[in-house]
């Protein structure tokens, strides 16, 4: 296990300085191969007190390290385990990977990595208090479409979920974008999902919206928003209204912004402390 402090936020955020953060190698024994994730813990830890976990999902091009790297506040996740006093895990996985498990290939089932795997690995190799009632999970892009639909999958494992600009709905047909990018997620889509997948009402379990009687059902602390100028803004008002339609319990937000890490570096924060009313520790 490799451990290293990252000097780049030790002189914009004097105050943070002392968190702690750890590259790690996991190995997936369902993919066959060994991922990367960072380890941030608060400068409280120890090794004695045990910690509430939060998981932070990057979104579809991105990488473990994004959430250290390309926020817009330096140091933001060291002073966010340090402020709410709990270890924030930032996994990686495959591009345009959805944190589903595919039906057809192998080297794709990241809902098993996650919740079989990392999860497990993580709360054997760090005091973390290994619970549902103290584990929560966030992301972005398609990291908010992994959090929601992991979350609603798996309700043993998370007390609360939340998605910053999440791909609710991985039918491109809803995205404001261009045709040539719209295609090359349908194209990986069907290479990964096969070729029948339903993008209609009732919609498929691989999507989150496909997932909402779940939702209802697991009583998950939910939390959703979006920038009025993000193109995946129709995917969030769809979620919305069928979560409103079904009677799930949520909360959801509008505010100004598009896909961009400005957005998400100030939508942390909010979702911290949301997620930090249902935490136990």
């Amino acid at each position: 296990m490799k451990k290293f402090l990252i000097l780049l936020f030790i002189a914009p955020n004097i105050l943070f300085a002392q968190a702690k953060v750890d590259t790690i190698e996991v190995f997936s024994k369902a993919m066959d191969k060994t991922l990367k994730a960072a380890v941030t813990m608060p400068s409280t830890y120890d090794g004695n007190k045990q910690f509430a976990t939060l998981y932070l999902l990057h979104g579809g091009s991105g990488a473990f390290s994004d959430w250290h790297q390309k926020v817009t506040e330096p140091g933001l996740i060291n002073r966010m385990a340090e402020e709410y006093d709990l270890i924030i895990v930032t996994p990686g996985v495959g591009p345009a990977s959805y944190y589903y498990d595919s039906p057809v290939m192998d080297s794709v089932q990241y809902e098993t990595y996650i919740t079989a795997e990392l999860i497990p690995h993580i709360d054997k190799t760090y005091k973390t208090l290994a619970n549902k009632e103290s584990r929560a999970i966030t992301g972005l892009s398609m990291g908010g479409h992994g959090a929601i639909m992991l979350s609603a999958k798996h309700p043993e494992l998370f007390i609360a979920a939340t998605s910053m600009s999440g791909v609710m709905n991985i039918d491109t047909r809803l995205w404001k974008v261009s045709e040539d990018f719209s295609k090359l997620r349908q194209d990986q889509k069907k290479e990964m999902l096969g070729e029948d997948l339903q993008y209609d009402s009732p919609f498929s379990t691989y999507t989150a919206v496909g997932l909402v009687d779940k939702m209802k059902e697991n009583g998950i602390a939910l939390l959703m928003d979006c920038g009025v100028d993000d193109f995946l803004l129709e995917t969030n008002r769809q979620m919305h209204q069928l979560l409103l339609e079904n009677g799930t319990e949520h909360e959801y937000t509008e505010r100004p912004g598009a896909h961009t890490w400005e957005y998400w570096t100030n939508a942390l924060p909010y979702h911290l402390l949301f997620i930090d009313k249902h935490l136990s520790r």
